[in-house]
């Protein structure tokens, strides 16, 4: 009966470290920085000097709004490779991810990532996230993107 509780024990504390060793602002903190949480949402700012790289991580299902002019790559767990531009203000959506990312610019990166929590942040993607989230949700992620200077 001890060996089993045993085990259980070690095996939620595996998990429980595994789960958040996958946190970009426990495994990344120099280029994640949590701004807010709350139960709905996770806003991180995110600061890559110019070349510089990250460890594998994920976020949940969000929205990232550029504040510089950027050129990344990120690498997802598999080894594919996707090569992304952002401009000022610009706003993407991604689904829950993981990946690791590299800074391929000579200049620094600064965005806004804001994760959403719950359904919507299992979503694949096929989820429209202006109609899925409630709306004290909604009003945060506009109040953020209305703050990043975006119109």
């Amino acid at each position: 009966m001890r060996s089993k509780r045993f085990w259980s024990s070690v095996f939620v504390c595996l998990a429980t470290a595994f789960a958040i060793g996958q946190d970009p602002t426990k495994v990344e903190p120099k280029h994640y920085k949590l701004d807010f949480e709350n139960e709905h949402v996770q806003v991180i700012n995110v600061h890559y000097g110019p070349h510089e790289k990250s460890a594998l991580h994920e976020h949940p299902g969000g929205v990232v709004v550029s504040l510089t002019e950027a050129h990344l790559r990120f690498t997802d767990e598999n080894g594919k490779v996707r090569e992304v531009f952002s401009k000022p203000g610009e706003a993407r959506w991604y689904p829950p991810f993981k990946h690791r990312v590299e800074n391929l610019g000579d200049t620094s990166y600064e965005a806004v990532y804001i994760g959403i929590k719950g359904k919507l942040a299992a979503s694949n993607g096929s989820v429209d996230p202006t109609t899925a989230m409630d709306e004290e949700t909604k009003k945060m992620v506009a109040e953020v993107l209305l703050a990043s200077g975006k119109p």
